[in-house]
């Protein structure tokens, strides 16, 4: 793209996300001044507004790129190699028995520092 349509682009931007906050405030006025209708109604009314408002934020520079992101991460996240069952049930049981053993140190590291006080206070 050449500078003046990106400077365009930055100007619609800020005009885009004026948008999103203004939609927002609304959503949260709104909710407040219909707080005698149906919570259904309320929430139907905040999921439009949350939709609508998304969809302006991504036509924005930075929502283009937040989608690439997640779309990227999505990937990552499948490439992940998640642990069995038999790993993490190990695991968690080697973090307890190491968080019970430091415990039992701790304890007995405050009380010796606590008679050792007593003993020379009292």
């Amino acid at each position: 793209m050449n500078v003046k349509a990106e400077a365009s682009d930055s100007r619609f931007d800020l005009l885009k996300w004026l948008l999103v906050a203004a939609l927002v405030v609304v959503g949260v006025v709104g909710n407040q001044y219909f707080s005698s209708e149906p919570v259904f109604y309320r929430v139907l009314g905040l999921l439009v507004i949350a939709v609508l408002a998304a969809v302006v934020a991504l036509q924005t520079a930075k929502g283009k790129a937040f989608w690439v992101l997640s779309k990227e991460a999505r990937v990552e996240i499948r490439k992940v190699v998640w642990p069995t069952r038999q790993e993490t049930t190990q695991t968690t049981l080697i973090v307890v028995a190491v968080v019970l053993v430091m415990a039992l140190v701790l304890w007995g590291l405050d009380s010796l520092l606590g008679w050792l006080v007593s003993l020379i206070v009292g």
